[in-house]
This record gives structure tokens, sequence and C-alpha cells, in this order.
């Protein structure tokens, strides 16, 4: 009787497999993993706007075109919790329960990096339209991607821009939360400074998370003609807040991912206005494409009218890294679902992508420490001036003057 059972029990594994390999669908099952609690939600939620307008988009024009027919796609979320163990987790749910085609990735570069070996492990490509550490692409994994180039790529632009202001600053005050992308930024300012002569008075990687009080009240007896800082959304907020609170307005405050977010604003009102940061896109950036949306201005009112309020660099480059797989899929005319073999052509697809989208150029380098990273964009200065997103430099891209220095916050 033993014997029987365990036969039965043998043959329904043999049946069990091809009928799994077999699946029939029309459709692509997409896996997200991004960060939609926790202390990253913010940006977590970002990513997924754009996700879902990319795949909003492509369901309206009837799905990815491939051999005469269309596919729609469809997302499989699964919540990272802003924690890298709970992200590779959740990857690896989505591959082995939910079956997936391919994942868009997390918004923080932690995540992505805890990400990273499990979709390797599977040989599943991923592309995160977020995360900007340069520490991902160093470990060269090959299946993983990214639409924003990383930080010590364009973290430069920005310094580069104020050491061209008149006067220009002379001294500065670097810090960067301690997190793998925070880190970094700061990294990529205080490299940038001492090449442009900006004399760095002080330097510090601090806990994330942390009183930025104490911080700024030491910064404020050095009185640097700069503060610069690499963090994440929230505590952006929260320095400009210390700032004010103790009363030190320096010449000029720089940051990076977060002053764009319109979280940003809505938070400081006017006090938001004059802080510098990094970009590669914004609303009224001057490109030209044939899929999806024809332009920047186009995207951005389509995201205005979906969730009413203004797209960021990353929200666009979560759409665009939807973008990014479907022309590859369109290129080795893969059909759901896709197999292992036809997923390694993927790679090869997106190693060999260069095509002009909405927002701006996507081309993924094939070696180099940037190795899958998209290194199509020139790295933008922006402003925020009257509550808005301006692009100040470099000169050929400004659509304003910087306003600098910075106006005293008792006088706004």
């Amino acid at each position: 009787m033993k014997k029987a059972v365990w036969l039965a029990l043998i043959a329904a594994v043999a049946f069990a497999v091809p009928l799994r390999a077999a699946e029939k669908r029309d459709f692509f099952k997409v896996g997200v993993v991004t960060e939609l609690s926790g202390d990253l939600a913010t940006g977590g939620n970002v990513t997924k706007r754009g996700y879902d307008l990319w795949a909003e988009a492509v369901n309206k024009a009837g799905g990815i075109a491939i051999g005469g027919r269309k596919y729609k796609v469809k997302l499989y979320y699964s919540d990272a919790q802003s924690n890298p163990s709970q992200g590779a987790a959740a990857a690896e749910r989505l591959i082995t329960q939910e079956k997936v085609d391919f994942i868009l990735g997390p918004y923080s570069s932690g995540v992505t990096i805890a990400v990273a070996p499990v979709v390797e492990k599977y040989k599943v490509p991923m592309i995160t339209g977020s995360a900007e550490s340069p520490l991902i692409w160093k470990q060269k994994f090959l299946y993983t991607f990214g639409t924003i180039p990383p930080v010590n790529f364009t973290g430069a632009a920005a310094i580069q821009t104020l050491a061209g202001l008149s006067p220009a600053p002379k001294t500065a005050v670097i810090f960067g939360s301690n997190d793998t992308f925070s880190k970094a930024t700061a990294e990529a300012f205080e490299s940038a400074a001492k090449k442009a002569g900006i004399k760095v008075l002080k330097f510090n990687i601090v806990p994330a998370g942390q009183d930025l009080t104490p911080l700024m009240s030491a910064a404020k007896v050095l009185n640097p003609d700069l503060v610069a800082f690499g963090g994440h959304d929230e505590e952006l907020i929260k320095l400009v807040k210390s700032l004010r609170q103790i009363d030190f307005t320096p010449k000029a405050l720089l940051m990076h991912y977060g002053v764009t977010e319109p979280a940003f604003v809505e938070a400081l009102g006017k006090d938001a206005n004059q802080t510098f940061g990094g970009a590669v896109w914004t609303a009224s950036e001057k490109t030209k494409s044939k899929i999806l949306w024809k332009d920047s201005p186009t995207y951005a009112a389509a995201a205005m009218k979906a969730f009413h309020v203004p797209a960021d660099y990353t929200q666009a480059g979560s759409s665009a890294a939807g973008i990014a797989f479907q022309v590859a899929l369109e290129k080795i005319k893969a059909t759901p679902p896709i197999s292992e073999a036809k997923r390694a052509e993927l790679i090869k697809a997106l190693e060999g992508v260069d095509v002009e989208t909405f927002y701006g150029r996507v081309k993924f380098a094939t070696e180099g420490d940037y190795y899958h990273a998209n290194v199509g964009l020139n790295p933008l200065t922006i402003q925020i001036q009257g509550g808005k997103v301006v692009v100040v430099g470099p000169k050929r891209d400004a659509e304003a003057k910087a306003q600098y220095p910075m106006t005293p916050w008792d006088k706004r």
C-alpha cells in the first residue's frame, strides 16, 4: 500500500512539472519589488506611480507588439518594507511563486543591492527605475540594469554649476546619511568640491534618521558658504527645518534626490525655495520619442492627470524602465511566458538598447564601473524657484539664472 502511495506521489510530481512549464497566457507577468511601507515609502510610491503609468499606457495601446500580436502587461507588487532582506524575500517570492517574466526594481540602492543576487540566481532580468549607488554597477550583476545614471556620474554636475557662480562658494560642509545611496552622494559632492577648489571644512557620514539640528549647529559655527547633504526625501525636509530653527542661511544649500519630489515643496512651502539639487530629467526637458509619450511635457501631463502630483525624475525613470523592457522584448520577439533561454536573449537585447524616449536617451553601459547603468543622459542642476523645479545648469540647458546667495529665512 505504501509503495502504491509513493508511486502515485512520484507520478503527480512528474506530471506537475511539465504542466507548470507549459503555462499558457496572453500577457506578461511583471514583478515589482519596491518600498511601499517603512521609512522609504514616499520614494517607493514614486516608483510605483512610474511603473503603473507605463503599464497603463502600454495596455491602453493594446499591449506590447510582438509578431503581429499584442500582449498586455500585469504588474505583481511585493512590498520590500524599506528593508533589504525583505526586498530579497519579496523578489524570490515573485520569481518562484508568481513566476514573473521580469522585474521592475526597488526605489533604494540598499534594497536593490539585496535583490540583485536573487534575480542573478534565478536568471530573471530586473531594471530599477530609481537606484543610483555606484556600488550596484561595480558588482557587475548580469541580470540587473538601471535607467538612472549612478550618482558618481551625475553628482559632480551641481557642484560644477555652483563653482561657476559669482562669487563662487569657497568653503563647504558636506554630510551624508549612512546608507548606500546617501553615502555615495556625499562622497561625490566631496570629490567634486575639492576638484573645483572649494575647501571642505567638514565631511561626515551620520546615522540615518538622526536629529540633524546639532549637526547644523556645528556647521553654523564653521560658517561655510555651501552646505551639501546626501540623504532621502524625509531627511532633506528635516535638514531645511533644522537650518531655519537655528537661523543659519548658507549662501547655497545643495541636496540630490528628494528636492524634485513634490513632497519637498509641499512640506516646506517658501522655505524650499532656492535649494539646489541634481536631476537627470524635468517636465520641461526637450526630448522626442515615438514610444508611448512623444516628449517630456506630454508625459508630465499624463502623470498629473493620473496622480494629481507633478512627476519627478524617479517617476520618469521608472516609466522608462518599462519602455526599455518593451523595446527589448519586441526586438527578440519574446512571447509570454518567457523561458530561461529567452530571458538570456532578453539580457543581450537590453545591452543593445539605444533608444530615445520621453525621458531622454536610454543606453546601458556594457563594461566598466557603470556596467548596466544608463549612460545616455546628461546630468542637470536644478533649483526650486517660486515653488517650482527650474533647471539652472549646465548653461546649455538652463531655463533661468540661479538665485544666489540664498535669501535669509526671516526675509522670505
